[in-house]
């Protein structure tokens, strides 16, 4: 087990990727103790991604840098600024709906800080808000974004844990809503101490505008379900739904109706059993195309490229972490390496509660130094067996795990959040650091919320048929 985590500790200390160093120290541990064959490293490596569901996370990242290309960016953030920007604090509020739209299609944090992060910032500056205080609420609002779904750590995750990663996804629904909740009330808050208005004049037209696509978006599945009810076979009651939905789109060309659809279809084709979690993902991609390619008509095949190369690069670079995250991750439970850290847990408490809190520590501290995806196929084969012995639904141990990893991407010395921000406002990462810091505050109280409250992760997937 010292041969296998120090060697880890020593190369991360190096400098060494934490893909390289999960592999190497791997490597060193096969070498040292000869118990295992060399050829097992290969085999365990390539099982790691011999899995189907992992075949949503290159769909999910192309369809977040699709959506990025094809404007919707620009028109999602239009529509939350026609929705809340006369709220006081306007543009801080814009930046936290924006950031709950857009996590319905990217799935990942760093996509949303990347892709609408820019415009925010920039967008803040221009109405005279503080840097860092564009940085703060953008970070912040970034880690919506796997939990919101669609979301690739929940994938990976469902994977790891054998548990349904639709039903993952409608679990991230309720805290979703809860830490937005508490990111609007924290900009609210600030606004008012520093007595700010909105960045807009309120008119009833443009919030009867924007409520108007919205009512335009939930009509379209109550739509579906009443001529489903009326005898209409499933596939045309979508093709007639759609079919109206683009003729009034192209009609009254309304700024986001379409790009708000993305995240109906995928939600509620997954709840209603259309399609998996991974054909979801696919059903994002041809969406995000038709957006781009024909309705908008903003995607060149040049950009088209570009966003597939792109894609391409992320891809291999999260599917190399998983696999030498996973022969790291089978070392640590085939040298017992696993049992004995869980018995270690367990050795200073049985109350699942203080597990909880224990478990809470432990995941914040590792996501402060490994890669989300590395953490998970971790941290996973070593808490799981406590979480089940102690009672614990792993449905809400997975929203806790997430949570925590995404507030990790927001640490040096190895958030990646904190890096892309630094570099879009152009601020060093100790400024950015410090602007970070007071969005902690309603971050980890929705932490400690969904922690010890496990019906708001547990009651939306029993209430569907799809918990425990």
């Amino acid at each position: 087990m010292w041969i296998l985590i120090g060697t880890f500790l020593g190369l991360m200390l190096l400098g060494l990727p934490v893909a390289v160093a999960l592999a190497g120290s791997s490597l060193v541990y096969i070498v040292v103790t000869g118990s295992v064959p060399d050829v097992v490293l290969a085999q365990r490596m390539f099982a790691g991604v011999e899995s189907f569901p992992l075949l949503a996370v290159p769909f999910f990242i192309l369809a977040g840098n699709l959506m990025n290309i094809a404007g919707v960016t620009g028109r999602i953030y239009n529509f939350a600024v026609a929705l809340v920007g006369w709220m006081r604090g306007g543009l801080g509020q814009v930046n936290i709906v924006g950031s709950v739209i857009f996590s319905g299609m990217s799935g990942t944090a760093i996509a949303d800080a990347a892709g609408l992060g820019t415009i925010e910032i920039k967008a803040m500056k221009d109405h005279g808000y503080n840097t860092e205080f564009a940085v703060g609420v953008t970070a912040a609002s970034a880690t919506l974004g796997p939990i919101i779904p669609p979301s690739l750590p929940f994938v990976i995750y469902g994977m790891m844990a054998n548990v349904s990663i639709g039903a993952l996804f409608l679990a991230g629904l309720i805290p979703g809503v809860l830490m937005t909740l508490f990111m609007m009330g924290t900009v609210a808050f600030i606004a008012r101490r520093n007595n700010w208005g909105g960045d807009m004049e309120f008119e009833w037209k443009r919030l009867g505008a924007a409520s108007i696509e919205i009512l335009v978006v939930l009509a379209f599945p109550m739509g579906v379900w009443l001529m489903t009810l009326a005898g209409v076979s499933p596939n045309w009651a979508i093709g007639i739904g759609l079919a109206v939905l683009l003729a009034a789109d192209w009609y009254f060309d309304f700024s986001a109706v379409m790009a708000l659809m993305a995240p109906v279809i995928l939600i509620g084709g997954m709840t209603l059993g259309w399609f998996t979690p991974t054909e979801a993902a696919v059903a994002a991609v041809i969406w995000s195309l038709f957006l781009g390619l024909v309705r908008y008509r903003s995607m060149t095949f040049r950009s088209l490229a570009k966003a597939t190369f792109d894609t391409v690069e992320t891809t291999a670079s999260v599917l190399f972490i998983v696999t030498a995250a996973s022969i790291f991750a089978w070392l640590l439970t085939a040298s017992q390496a696993a049992q004995l850290l869980s018995d270690a847990i367990l050795g200073l408490t049985q109350n699942k509660w203080v597990f909880l809190f224990l478990a809470n520590l432990l995941i914040l501290f590792v996501g402060c130094f490994i890669d989300t995806i590395a953490a998970i196929t971790i941290l996973v084969p070593i808490l799981l067996p406590i979480v089940l012995k102690l009672g614990i639904d792993p449905l809400h141990f997975g929203l806790v795990m997430v949570l925590n990893l995404m507030i990790g991407l927001l640490h040096p010395p190895l958030g990646m959040v904190l890096f892309v921000l630094a570099r879009v406002a152009k601020l060093s990462v100790e400024r950015t650091t410090m602007a970070i810091l007071p969005w902690l505050i309603p971050l980890f109280a929705a932490l400690i919320a969904i922690t010890y409250i496990p019906e708001l992760t547990l009651w939306l997937p029993r209430t569907l048929g799809l918990g425990k």
